[in-house]
Formats: C-alpha cells, structure tokens, sequence
C-alpha cells in the first residue's frame, strides 16, 4: 500500500508549533510520558490476554534503545498496539475534543503557578505523545495491534502534516523513534543530550521507578578493564505504595500524583492505606489543592485505580469510594482479590465492601485531624470541595453524622466578610447555644451577602441566637433529609415555626390587637397580589425591616423551586405568605391609607413585595414596571408631580 500524507487540523498545528518553538521549562518530561503511554498499553494488553485465551504467553517489557551517531531515541514496547485506524484516530488528531479551546487555555493561563505552558498542556490536556516534539526534529511510530499481523508507521516533523503506510514490526506493540536535536551551545538553548545513558537513568528514577514493568537499556559495563553493554533494568519496579513511608522522597510522592492525576499542582495532603486481617491491601491516597474543571460535569466520574498484587486490573473503581469523594485520587493494591476479577463482581464481593469503609474511615481520620490541627488548610479543602462532599448526607446514610461532623458552614457568629477560617462546624455551634434555643437555626439562600441582611434574622440576632446561613443547593436537601445533629434538631429560621411556642403565643396576643386596623391593608394586598401571594398576616419576627416572604412549613422553597426549574423541571409556581412588621412607620403609613380607601396602596404595595422578593436573591418578575413605581413613590417623596 502506497504512503498516505494527511494533514493536522490548523489548531493542532499551531499547537504543536506552541509546543516546538515556545520556551519550556522542563523538557525532560517528554520521556515519562512515552513511558507512561508505554505502560498504559502495557496494561491494557494484560486485560485483554486475562479475557481470552487465545493469546500465547509473553514477557511485558518497555525498552530504551539509543544510538548517539546518528541522534536517536526509541521506545519500544510490546504492550496492546494500535490498527491503522486508532493512529489516526489517537495520534493524527490532537486533543480531538477540543483543540482550539485547550489552545485558547493555554495561550491564557501559561505560567500560572510557576507552571510552563507546556507542562500545563501535557499534564491536563491528553497531548503527552506530542511532548516528543520539544526535544525530536522528527518522530516515527510504528504500531501492531495485538491479534494483528499489520502493522502501520506514522511519522511526522511537527509541520503539520504527517505520512502513514504499511510497515513491519516482528510482534505487537509500539515504536517509537525520536530523531533529536542536536545539543546547542549556548547556556540558554542547551540541549540535554538524550543519548546519554546516565542521562536517561536519571530521568527514568525520577519520573518511572514506579512503572510496573521492566524499563530494559542497554548499558555500558566495567569487566576485566574492558567496557562491554549489557541489558539493564533501569527502574525499581517496586509500586510506591508498597514502600515504607520513610523510603521514598516527596519528590517521589508529587512525581506519583502527577502521574496518576495530570494534576500540576501539589497536593492538599495524601493519606497511605496498609491493613492487614481478614482483607489484606496497601493503598495511596491523594486529596487534590483545587477542584478539576469537570467535577460537577460528571458525577459518575471519579474512583481509585485498582491493582492486584501490583498488576493493574482498572481505573475508576467507584466500588472502592463513594461518589461524594470522587476528588480522591489513588490507588488500591489488594492481595486478596483473584487477577481476573470483573466490575460485576467487585460489587458483590464482600472483601471488596471492607476495603471500602476501611479507606473511608482512613480518609474521615484524614479529614478530622487537619479540621482540628490545620484549620486554614481544611477551609482551602473545604471551599474546593465542600459542595460535593456533603452529597455523602444524602447519599451515606451509614456515615451522615460523620460528614455532617467535618462540614463548614457561614453562620451570624462571622464577622460577616465570608471567608473560609469564618465557617463554623455544627459542634462549634452546639457549644455556642443559648440555655433556652431549642434547636440549630438555620436559612438558606443563594447569596451570602443577602442571607446577612435578610429581615428573617432581625429577632434571632436581638435574642443573640446564632443562624446558620445555607447557600450551596445541595443545603436544602440535607436539611430536609436529616431532621437533627447528635440529639438536637435543625430549625429553618424561615418559616414561622422557628419561634418558640410560648414567643408564638405571646406574638398572636399582641397582633389580635391590631387585627382590626390591619384588615383594610390586607383586603387591598390580596387584591392587588392575588396571583403571588396565599396570604398576608402581620408578624412579630422583624424589627426594622417592613416586610418578608416566607413559606408555609412544608412548602418548597424559593431556592428550591428556582433550582428545579434550572435543571429543566415543569413545575407551577409557589405562592408564598407576605409577612409585614406593624412596627414599621411605613407599614403604619399603609394601615392608616388603606382605612382611609387610597388607592395608591395596591402600587406600594407591588413595591413592597419586590422588596421582600429581592432580599430573597428572587428576580423580579417585571423590573421595569418595578422602576417606574419606584420612580413615582420617590417622586410623591420630593413633592414632585408623577404621571
């Protein structure tokens, strides 16, 4: 078959010109990432010989191959390999979900965080193999697939276009030739010359010691005087988590994380697993510094990658963690589980099911000791991942108590500038109680700014009661999931059951009062709000605010009839109660109108409830008719005439 050429999308060739011509860093990373591919396929070739039997037996290897003359480097291994359409499909086309966007990012965001926008693309990007072109003038790739007796060469000099053809490799797998650039000569552009065996030796320890497969190089050797080559394993293959702690560098622990993650940055903290009884496995647990992009995307991503007595069976086991930890990254090696063990099976294997809550209650200890001992670093934790972890209420019954423990949460015991050492945990709060609170208020809302000075908090603040203030979606419906925190219930400051019988009572008492005069302003709210509101009652709860919307108890929320519409549910709108303060010289104003048969009531009282529904984080329904009132009350104001 006669050589194709194909050419690159134009984003992909201007990035890999970004990647050939921009200034790196660290260019050395170009081999741990033809390593790192070396051994996926490694990997992936072991599944595929454990699901069938018609695969003979073989020796998984990676090999180095060097030739100083004429300026090469080859990697080679005999993992899975690739047909002619998963080279086009994964080599010719570049980062094919989203080129120009990951151009874009990278053009925007390079160098943030002492990064190189090299490291940024390689790491978060999928474009690992094209890290090649900072260090080869040209690249040839010749691949097998396993089961296949073609085998296909691409080759390419990073102009944007690349040749493919027929080609020749004795067993599957993949080649990989860098034809290298010559070392420069200045101090700046100075090239490392990848040739030299020490060279190498040195990037392979620091990047992929902990590759499961026998790195082999030729090396030079010392006998009898005389200088001869021979084969060498070049890497420990010992999996970092099977070492003892004091063992390996942190150097060693941030090389293992990117590699596992793609996660340029440190991580938060790292957790080790090693239990030993009825369920042997080792582990090594990573919580990131920040969230990913996608976290929210995608709430069936996520998992630890899970081993065998070293060898790799998946990524992504979600049996071993639940999805409120999907951020978790790492790994799990078991001694326990058989090799050929299906995803079908580790749902109900009942080893399985303990090494699961044994890496929870490790991560839980985790959690609790940096919430106790490193209050600054869990709020970092906590603003990154806060939202997603406390899923777990909803969906962990068997741990609630335990994550409702070491979650954050704004209250009025802030100062009120809503940064993360201000979250208080629900102990904190407890201990902060008054002798006669008879539960933990809470409010909830979309905004903390709001939620601060929202007129439902008027009398908890003179009573000096602490509220907490709910802000993420996800509160809502832990609240209404769990009713109570260690024996004390949770009361919604919102609704007009957050007052204490006896207050209740006592309120309705002084209100009867006022009924008579209040009925006039009642008759003409209800007229002119008839289709918004259920009904208009007078209200002891404010104190220097003149109205507020809250909800019968068992009603669904403003918040959450705003969050179900957002994801697409059809569902009618809520009417709501208008509670107004007879305290207020503005209400006073009304009662005394209202009685008196002024029309202009109906317009204030429009205004009124715009009011209230703007303080609930509500849009308005029609903000334009919302400023034309608001133009003509100020206008009455200042004794202007208003059409």
């Amino acid at each position: 078959m006669a050589q194709e050429k194909h050419f690159f999308q134009s984003e992909a060739a201007e990035l890999l010109k970004m990647m050939i011509h921009s200034v790196y860093s660290n260019k050395e990373i170009f081999l741990r990432e033809l390593i790192s591919n070396a051994s996926d396929a490694l990997d992936k070739r072991r599944i595929e010989v454990l699901s069938s039997d018609e695969y003979g037996e073989y020796e998984p290897r990676i090999r180095l191959t060097r030739d100083k003359e004429k300026g090469t480097l080859t990697i080679l291994d005999n993992g899975i390999g690739m047909n002619r359409q998963e080279i086009v499909s994964y080599i010719g086309t570049i980062a094919k979900s989203g080129t120009r966007e990951f151009l874009d990012a990278a053009k925007q965001d390079g160098g943030k965080d002492g990064l190189s926008t090299g490291e940024m693309l390689i790491g978060q990007f999928g474009v690992g193999f094209y890290s090649a072109f900072m260090v080869a003038d040209k690249v040839e790739l010749v691949s097998r697939r396993l089961g296949s007796s073609e085998a296909w060469k691409f080759e390419s000099s990073g102009d944007g276009s690349y040749t493919l053809e027929e080609a020749a490799l004795p067993e599957c797998g993949t080649s990989v030739k860098l034809c290298l650039r010559q070392p420069g000569s200045g101090d700046e552009d100075k090239e490392k010359d990848y040739t030299d065996e020490w060279t190498l030796r040195g990037i392979v320890r620091k990047y992929s010691d902990f590759i499961a497969y026998p790195i082999v190089m030729n090396c030079s050797k010392q006998k009898d005087k005389q200088e001869t080559m021979e084969d060498e394993v070049i890497n420990s293959q010992k999996a970092i988590w099977c070492k003892a702690e004091a063992e390996v560098t942190e150097d060693e622990y941030r090389e293992f994380y990117r590699h596992l993650s793609h996660d340029w940055q440190e991580p938060l903290t790292r957790i080790t697993l090693n239990a030993e009884g009825s369920v042997n496995f080792r582990g090594l647990l990573f919580i990131p510094r920040q969230a990913p992009f996608d976290l929210f995307m995608n709430e069936k991503s996520g998992g630890l990658s899970l081993y065998i007595k070293r060898v790799f069976i998946m990524n992504d086991c979600k049996d071993l963690i639940p999805s409120y930890l999907r951020f978790v990254k790492g790994v799990v090696d078991s001694e326990d589980l058989p090799l050929n063990i299906s995803r079908e099976i580790l749902q109900e294997d009942p080893r399985v099911r303990v090494m699961r809550r044994s890496t929870l209650r490790k991560l839980f200890a985790a959690l609790r000791k940096m919430l106790e001992n490193e209050r600054e670093k869990y709020g970092g934790f906590w603003t990154a991942f806060g939202k997603v972890f406390k899923e777990g209420v909803v969906h962990d019954e068997e741990n609630t108590e335990t994550i409702l423990e070491l979650s954050l949460f704004y209250s009025t015991h802030g100062s009120g500038q809503g940064a993360e050492d201000e979250r208080t945990t629900l102990d904190d709060c407890k201990t902060r109680m008054k002798s006669d609170q008879e539960g933990i208020y809470y409010l909830v809302g979309r905004n903390l700014s709001l939620l601060k000075s929202s007129p439902k908090l008027e009398a908890f603040s003179e009573k000096g009661y602490e509220v907490l203030l709910l802000t993420d979606p996800v509160d809502e419906v832990i609240m209404s999931h769990t009713q109570e925190y260690k024996e004390t219930k949770f009361i919604d400051a919102g609704t007009g059951q957050a007052a204490s019988e006896e207050e209740r009572k006592e309120a309705e008492k002084r209100l009867e009062t006022l009924a008579g005069d209040f009925t006039p302003l009642k008759e003409k709210i209800t007229g002119a709000l008839s289709g918004v509101l259920s009904d208009v009652r007078l209200s002891a709860r404010m104190k220097s605010s003149p109205a507020c919307l809250v909800g019968d108890e068992n009603a669904m929320s403003l918040q959450m009839e705003q969050l179900m519409r957002a994801m697409g549910q059809d569902i009618p709108p809520v009417k709501r109660i208008l509670e107004v303060n007879p305290e207020h010289p503005v209400v006073r104003k009304l009662m005394d109108l209202a009685k008196a048969g002024d029309e202009k009531v109906g317009e204030f009282a429009e205004v009124l409830y715009d009011q209230a529904l703007i303080l609930e984080g509500a849009s308005i329904a029609d903000a334009g008719r919302f400023a034309h009132l608001l133009a003509k009350i100020m206008g009455q104001a200042l004794g202007m005439e208003q059409g």
